[in-house]
Formats: structure tokens, sequence, C-alpha cells
């Protein structure tokens, strides 16, 4: 079985339910160049992750390469994900691929995806319909095959066309396509927009009119992927940008957290707009020796507090417990503090509640609040 799924146009949470669900279960993910490498990590451990991505000048596996690749996989009997950029059927080949199987008797499901056609207009504040100016939107490619002997573009009818046009790999050829448009009568000072990397954290958009915006995007080295924006709609940017304007937009955060921490870390940091570099300067690993651990909760009862410095050392606390075939009764009369309500987030995982959380989430803080209620002898 294959499952042609869009991956939508960048930004990872786009991917739709089912498409998720498919690429957690696949036995082999088949994956393009505009697909985000974050949904790779969705993919099972033992998922085999082939790349037959293109980008202009360099197909790492030809069109006929990638369809007979397909059909070998399913003919196999193995669960195959065919991971595609935007929606498989708008300007993805995938009818072509669809129309393979098909003809190789392979039973396949088209899992539709958010094309960047709509998302990076919207991720640039861009409508491409809208009431007061038009309810006309028309998609073209902006790269024809080209074996083709003349282009396919009815440019007469464009250039008449008054609601919004939207160019998808349209870089290479933008200032040609700009050019068609105004010789067909659409004006210069139209607006027009090219963002690129539409929806991802690496976003820009460039706003101008059909008569500037090529020179403007070649100022700014604007590269693919990316979508020209032609229309009156384009001038709703300028109030309607908010993927652009968070607060921690352009900025690129070293994360050092360890791996298995960093997560929630990183996904707040990407919703405020940062970039995230993940470097992990700590790794939590098992004591070598568990001895003096274990000595100690076997005989909690003799302790008047036990006192956890993080979260990671509660889980462990609890994890080793457990292990031992013990539970928290064990801790009997010993009271508990932390340092930190993070900490103590981790204990009312286990249904345990700090006496002693220090409003400083420190070791001298922790120190600060506890001395005072430690009397001689206590343990």
């Amino acid at each position: 079985m294959v499952y042609l799924v869009g991956a939508g146009p960048g930004d990872p949470g786009l991917i739709t339910v089912r498409g998720l669900s498919l690429l957690r279960r696949a036995d082999v993910v088949v994956y393009d160049q505009l697909a985000n490498p974050e949904l790779l990590k969705e993919a099972k451990a033992s998922a085999e992750l082939l790349y037959v991505g293109k980008k202009a000048g360099s197909h790492a596996v030809p069109q006929g390469g990638i369809n007979e690749l397909l059909v070998q996989k399913a003919r196999a009997g193995l669960t195959v994900v065919r991971l595609k950029g935007g929606d498989p059927f708008v300007f993805g080949r995938g009818g072509e691929e669809a129309e393979e199987l098909a003809a190789a008797g392979i039973p396949f499901e088209v899992v539709p995806g958010v094309t960047s056609a709509v998302a990076a207009p919207a991720y640039a504040g861009i409508p491409v319909t809208h009431r007061r100016y038009t309810t006309l939107a028309t998609f073209i490619t902006g790269h024809e095959d080209p074996a083709k002997e003349a282009s396919t573009i009815p440019w007469a009818a464009l250039g008449q066309n008054p609601g919004t046009l939207v160019f998808l790999m349209g870089v290479k050829n933008l200032a040609e396509n700009c050019r068609r448009l105004v010789a067909a009568g659409r004006a210069p000072e139209t607006p027009a927009a090219v963002i690129q990397s539409g929806t991802t954290l690496t976003q820009r958009t460039v706003v101008g009119t059909l008569a500037t915006i090529a020179a403007r995007a070649r100022e700014v080295d604007i590269s693919p992927p990316a979508v020209l924006v032609v229309g009156g709609v384009v001038e709703l940017a300028g109030s309607l940008t908010w993927w652009e304007n968070r607060p921690l937009w352009g900025k690129t955060v070293l994360v050092t957290r360890s791996r298995d921490q960093a997560s929630r870390l990183v996904e707040l940091l990407n919703a405020a707009g940062a970039r995230c570099l993940e470097a992990p300067t700590i790794e939590i690993m098992p004591p070598a020796d568990y001895a003096p651990l274990d000595a100690a909760l076997q005989h909690l009862t003799r302790y008047d507090w036990v006192i956890f410095t993080s979260a990671n050392g509660v889980r462990a606390f609890m994890d080793r417990l457990f292990h031992m075939g013990l539970d928290v009764r064990v801790l009997g009369r010993a009271r508990l503090a932390v340092i930190g309500p993070a900490t103590a987030q981790a204990l009312r995982d286990f249904y345990l509640v700090a006496e002693v959380v220090p409003d400083t989430f420190q070791a001298e803080g922790l120190l600060e609040v506890l001395e005072p209620k430690l009397l001689g002898g206590t343990r």
C-alpha cells in the first residue's frame, strides 16, 4: 500500500492528522526536498527513510526512478508513505505517481496537504481572497516542464484576470513572469509580494509591484522555494503580518539542555519566532553504582527530610524505588523539600506534595528556607 501524503508547506505543525498517523506507522518513507526534516522524527525507528528530493539543477532520483521505487517497495509488502511538500496534487507530480501505481495494480491513497499557494501568503499576512478585493484566486506554476515546445500558461487571460495570482516555483522566472503579466494587460503598479520559505522560521517577505518586485527580490537575494503573489490583497501584508512579527523573530537561540528535556523549551522558543540550535551540554545518566542509593531507600524511615534538587532527581528516585519493589509508603514520616516549582510538579506527578519550595530557585534559596526547620540531629 502506498500513501501519497502532503507534508504541508514547511511548518511541521501543518501536516494533517491523517498524514501524521500514516507517517508514524510507515515501513518506508520516501520524502522530498520540501518536506520538513522535523517530520521524519515522527517515523518509527525501524522505518526506511529514502530521500528523493529535487531542486534546480539537481535531482537525487529522477521521477521515473521514484515511480519504480514506490512500486518496488509496495510489492515487497511494505507500507509506503510518499511524503511530498505541500499537497501531492498541486504542482507536486502526485498525479503522475498515482498513475504509475494504478497501472501497476498497487493500491494507493491520496492524503491532501496544506498547499503553500494558500499557506505562504497567509503566513505573510496576505489572504488570497478578500471580499473587499477579490473573490477569485488562480494558482500557476512558475516553472513549466522544460520539455514543452511552448508555454501552455494562458498569459493573455491572466493579464485580464482581476483576481489574485499565485505563482509557485517562480524565483528563476520571476522577472519574465512579471513582464509577461504587464505585457498581457496587468497594470505595472499592481501590488506583488515574494515569500521565501513560507511558514518556516526562515521565511522572508518582499513587497513591491509588478514593475519593481523582481528587482527588490534580487536586491535581498531571494532564493527558492518561494511563491509570487500578485493582486490587491498584497496591500494587506503591512497590517496583517503576524508570523514575522513575533517577539523573538530573527533570533537564533542555542539550547544546551539535555536532549530529552529540550523539546518543550524549543517548542516555546519556536512559537515566539526563534530558531533553535540544540547542543546538549548535559546528559542524564544512571549512577555507576546504585548501592548507596539502594541502601538509603531501604532505610528511608530513618530520615526526617528528603530533598530533591531537580525534576530528573525525582524521576530517578521514583524509578529506583519502584525497581526495588517499594513504593512511596516507605517515605514514612519524611518531609519533602524541592529546589523549585518544576521539581515540585515532578513530585505532584507521583501524588506527593513538597512542604518546602523556595522563592529563589537555587541551592542557596533552598538552604535559606530550609535551615530554620533543621533542628539538631535532623537527618
